[in-house]
């Protein structure tokens, strides 16, 4: 099962397919609304609409569970976060660790275990780098900030030929 075989759902609960986005290059984030890490909307948009023709998509997962930073529901979550005016998907709220986890974290996990080998999410704002193929190629921790991984993002953007 590739990472795009997952189903998902928008915050309004309508299903996303995933298997839309083969080909392009993901940057899978779990966010939160109050966080002290929840500037890196602001970050995480500008990537988006700087690299989104080159093929970067972000996908935003609210998760509330690390300080119950994530509190609302559906839309209430993107009225939450409409100062940073977001134009990438945001997805349904998840889980992203225990055994109740999204089936989505728990391969990102599996393919990208982070620091120490432990899989499990610190926090909010762990971003996993998915290439055109649906493999994790890098997991970066909430404390780096999203222009800093610009580089990784580049390479392999310029390392891959888009799917026509």
């Amino acid at each position: 099962m590739t990472l795009l075989d997952h189903s998902c759902k928008t915050l309004d609960g309508a299903p996303f397919n995933l298997q839309a986005l083969k080909g392009q290059v993901l940057l899978i984030v779990n966010v939160a609304s109050r966080c002290g890490f929840t500037p890196q909307l602001k970050e995480l948009e500008a990537l988006y609409q700087h690299y989104r023709h080159q093929g970067l998509v972000v996908l935003a997962f609210p998760c509330n569970q690390f300080g119950h930073q994530a509190p609302e529901e559906g839309e209430a979550f993107a009225e939450a976060c409409s100062v940073y005016r977001l134009s990438f998907p945001l997805l349904e709220k998840v889980k992203v660790n225990g055994s109740d986890a999204h089936p989505l974290f728990k391969q990102l996990k599996r393919e990208a275990p982070g620091l120490l080998r432990s899989a499990a999410i610190k926090w909010n704002f762990t971003k996993f780098l998915v290439n055109r193929h649906g493999q994790v190629i890098e997991r970066f921790g909430p404390r780096v900030r999203p222009m800093a991984i610009r580089h990784a993002i580049e390479q392999v953007l310029d390392s891959e030929v888009p799917a026509h």
